[in-house]
């Protein structure tokens, strides 16, 4: 806490320090001596000489003697030299600065500091540049010294960068749409990368290089409710889980943009076990052959789904008879969540905005029907049997299933 009484003596030595140290300041020297800076130009106003900074060794008059023309004329050529000298001191800082603010626009601001050090230290004093951009000597000496250090890193980097752009180059078989936790999966499975990748260190490549995965877009409505006596209860509960595989599935619709305006649609077929795509139709409408044609295709995908759950939304198709004769006659379950809760079916949702996020790559729409149903033909199959999927650990659904050593059962 600070003094709240002071001696004539303290008072007279404070404004002593002041107008005698260079380049003093009110606060900077209130705050050595522990008083409020108004306290302190106080006492300068009614203490002082009227000499401010003035270079040590300047001769200064006993206290109660007043100076002589000589003292005065001394002092006041002093006093004129310390103020050139703070003056180019200012200016030079001046121009250090300007030539700094380019270096901190972006990036690592501490590195940007030590880079900015670097390059000006012939130009100015070490120790003053450091000062001015605040960091310490040590610290900027150390940095220099690790630079080797810092350029093979850098070197790895970009090698790395280039393993990375291989892997998402569709023309090299590989998936543009691939973030960190895939290629880093892709990395470690490839015997000629040598040592395992950390999952960190490639994401911080893929954000520097610019490697980042596909994102994506905007929603069409494709459940359309249909009011029907028929209560199908939810057999799931949010629970898109399953312990074997071929015993439950979620399935749902989604559009396919085309640059004509118009759509098609996707119907899946998705097995809880495995995130295998089992089944899967494309059609210009939205009636009930659509699904239809999904369901017989994962049936005929696993010879058998007698035993097995299909969870919907509450889409008319899903609701229809014909639909329900189907799922009877394969031997399925119906399943559907509640009318208007996307939740409720959340893993068919989530298939179908990865599909549209990675198949058109931020494009808006695809070029025409044909091109369309090549492209989504092309991502499904590979989805199956290369795209490496989280859930799997992140393998593919087919290696998943391989790797389970389980044969597909006869749900029963």
């Amino acid at each position: 806490m600070a003094r709240k009484n002071y001696t004539d003596e303290f008072r007279r030595q404070a404004v002593d320090l002041f107008e005698s140290t260079p380049g003093a300041t009110l606060k900077g020297i209130a705050d050595d001596l522990g008083i409020a800076r108004g306290t302190l130009a106080a006492w300068v106003r009614t203490l002082g000489t009227g000499a401010t900074s003035a270079p040590i060794g300047t001769p200064r008059p006993p206290v109660g003697r007043p100076e002589t023309t000589a003292e005065k004329v001394a002092r006041l050529e002093a006093e004129v030299v310390a103020l050139r000298a703070e003056k180019a001191k200012i200016e030079t800082e001046k121009s250090i600065l300007r030539q700094a603010a380019k270096y901190f626009a972006g990036g690592d601001e501490l590195v940007s500091r030590f880079q900015f050090v670097a390059d000006h230290q012939h130009a100015f004093e070490v120790k003053r540049l450091c000062e001015l951009v605040e960091v310490s000597r040590s610290s900027f000496y150390a940095w220099v010294k690790a630079a080797p250090a810092r350029a093979e890193r850098a070197s790895d980097d970009r090698q790395l960068a280039e393993q990375i752009r291989a892997i998402q180059d569709p023309a090299q078989g590989g998936d543009r749409a691939y973030g960190a936790p895939r290629v880093t999966a892709e990395l470690n499975d490839d015997k000629s990368v040598g040592e395992r990748v950390n999952h960190k260190r490639v994401a911080r490549v893929m954000r520097e290089h610019g490697l980042a995965g596909i994102r994506l877009r905007r929603r069409v409505r494709t459940t359309v409710p249909e009011p029907s006596d028929q209560k199908v209860p939810d057999l799931l509960e949010r629970d898109f889980t399953a312990e074997t595989i071929n015993t439950k599935y979620v399935g749902d619709i989604t559009y396919l943009p085309l640059a004509d305006g118009s759509n098609l649609y996707l119907a899946t077929v998705i097995d809880c076990c495995s995130r295998k795509l089992t089944g899967w139709a494309v059609a210009d409408h939205m009636r009930t052959e659509l699904v239809e044609d999904a369901l017989k295709a994962a049936h005929l995908d696993r010879g058998s789904l007698k035993g097995a759950i299909f969870h919907s939304d509450h889409g008319s198709v899903y609701t229809s008879k014909d639909y329900a004769r189907l799922c009877t006659q394969f031997g399925v379950t119906q399943s559907m969540g509640a009318v208007g809760s996307s939740a409720d079916n959340a893993l068919a949702e989530s298939f179908n905005a990865t599909l549209k996020r990675e198949v058109l790559a931020g494009a808006a729409t695809f070029v025409d029907e044909a091109d369309a149903r090549r492209r989504v033909f092309r991502w499904a199959t590979r989805y199956n049997t290369r795209r490496r999927h989280s859930w799997c650990g992140y393998l593919s659904p087919s290696t998943y299933e391989a790797r389970r050593a389980t044969t597909l059962p006869t749900a029963a």
